[in-house]
């Protein structure tokens, strides 16, 4: 038990320094390999698959919030485009 209590802030400190693209990947691995082996028969595929759907969910969510200084404007027609921030945005 000692162990275990030690252990979640260490590998809290270590995903401190990784970008939000990876900590993204590794909270969704993480989530969805609890889930998966909840939910399905079969724990260990069960969380295989949700781990790896849960790793590329994550880091496409965590790949989202990397792109500072850009905004995402509509022209005149309604398409969207993305371009950068105005000063003090």
């Amino acid at each position: 038990m000692k162990k275990s209590i030690l252990l979640v802030p260490a590998l809290l400190l270590g995903i401190a320094a990784c970008t939000p693209t990876e900590q993204g990947a590794a909270f969704g691995g993480a989530s969805g390999a609890a889930i998966g082996a909840l939910a399905s028969g079969n724990k260990v595929e069960g969380a295989i698959i949700g781990g790896a759907i849960g790793t590329v969910a994550g880091a496409l969510v965590g790949r989202a919030s990397e792109n500072r200084n850009r905004c995402i404007y509509r022209d005149e027609y309604g398409r969207r485009y993305e371009a950068r921030c105005p000063r003090g945005y």
